[in-house]
């Protein structure tokens, strides 16, 4: 039972919205955050982003960083920026690029249904970034960005919601990526129902992306416990599984031992079938593309070299890792191992190219996408995605909706 509540959400008026509006934290440097909201004091980045208003160089884990995205977000409330609605509400949020269409609903999410694994988990958290978001969330007393939540669709709340977008949406813009962006407040007797519908249509929901704030979420109920501010719960957008799209997360890996294309080619011929190709992407589970010495291949693991029903080692990732990271280039640990870097699918077989032909690579390894339901069975199964294994797209957008506590 999906257990999702209607919240005051702080918001930017939509004369204002498309200068709120922001790429979410973890997606740029400081420096690009820098540049975009140069000359924009509106920027959702201030508040994301606080070093950006201090002097370069600055530690943006240090307290001068959290104070600052404190004091700039009450500035952006106290200029109207953001501001806040009479009434909690649930919203529904639709996103639009290319031809792929998702449609999500924006509540607020139980830190008890997290707690108890009812929200379900499939990536670790690195202790350093969880510490930084939970100083972040707790000197802002407010979750500032959402968690990207899937579910099991449900006909019947695909159905409310498709009602519920008849009407004109209250944003409708394009950002600077060419992504659409449109939102509709649900009214307070719409809100309950479809929150009153999620419970009694909706099981388990799955963190997608969002896995360090929705633990510091967690942390720091547990350190606020009792203060009587609202942070028993946290911002989420929760899409249908059947709407998200997944692209691949790709690998380039730096040889140790300096072979050239040809022995490189001849060591992945002794663990897979491998052929000349003129697609760079793999169009089937199993197979990889392959780019090394100016040329694509295509590499097929071999029948009966994996368990694919087995919801670790059928991930076209861990195959990955498996029978070529490991016994050819002796990468065990790819968080760690400085030989290897990861490339997001959003950036296509171009800059795959790109990183070998300038020789910051070797080998190019182009994977075949993660699907939706292989990582709920890995949630499911209480098991870990192995690292770097799905790409969402399109993201959240940050500074549409702000939950204070």
């Amino acid at each position: 039972m999906a257990d999702l509540r209607p919240f005051f959400a702080y918001r930017p008026p939509t004369s204002l919205v498309e200068r709120v509006a922001a790429p979410p934290y973890d997606v740029v440097s400081t420096a690009e955050a820098r540049a975009l909201a140069e000359g924009n004091p509106h920027s959702f980045l201030h508040v994301s982003r606080p070093e950006i208003d201090l002097a370069e160089g600055i530690d943006e884990h240090s307290d001068p960083v959290y104070d600052r995205g404190r004091d700039n977000l009450r500035r952006l409330v106290e200029t109207g920026d953001l501001v806040k609605d009479p009434d909690p509400h649930l919203y529904v949020y639709a996103q639009r690029m290319g031809d792929h269409r998702q449609v999500g609903v924006v509540a607020c999410a139980s830190v008890a249904a997290y707690d108890a694994d009812r929200i379900k988990k499939h990536e670790k958290t690195r202790p350093d970034k969880e510490d930084d978001r939970t100083t972040h969330i707790d000197r802002l007393g407010a979750h500032d960005e959402p968690v990207f939540l899937t579910y099991e669709a449900s006909a019947e709340v695909d159905a409310f919601i498709a009602d519920a977008m008849k009407g004109d949406p209250e944003y409708d813009f394009e950002s600077v990526d060419g992504v659409g962006h449109r939102l509709w407040t649900l009214d307070v007797e719409a809100s309950r129902e479809l929150a009153a519908l999620f419970e009694a249509k909706v099981g388990d929901l799955y963190v997608a992306d969002g896995h360090h704030r929705s633990a510091a979420a967690s942390r720091v109920h547990a350190q606020r416990k009792g203060d009587g501010g609202e942070h028993d719960v946290f911002l989420v957008v929760a899409f249908p599984h059947d709407q998200m799209m997944i692209l691949p997360y790709n690998r380039v890996v730096k040889d140790r031992q300096g072979r050239d294309a040809a022995g490189l080619l001849a060591a992945l011929k002794e663990k897979m079938d491998v052929v000349r190709s003129d697609e760079p992407a793999p169009d089937v589970p199993g197979s990889f593309g392959i780019y090394l010495g100016g040329q694509w291949y295509r590499a097929t693991a071999l029948p009966g070299s994996y368990d694919a029903q087995h919801p670790i080692e059928g991930l076209d990732c861990q195959i990955c890792q498996d029978q070529i990271l490991a016994p050819i280039f002796g990468i065990d640990d790819p968080r760690r191992d400085e030989s290897i870097a990861f490339v997001g699918g959003i950036h296509g077989h171009r800059e795959l190219e790109r990183r070998v032909d300038a020789g910051e690579a070797d080998i190019a390894i182009y994977l075949h996408a993660t699907k939706m339901e292989q990582v709920m069975a890995v949630s499911d199964a209480g098991l870990v995605m192995p690292p770097k294994s799905t790409w969402f797209e399109p993201k959240l957008k940050s500074g549409l909706f702000v939950h204070m506590f």
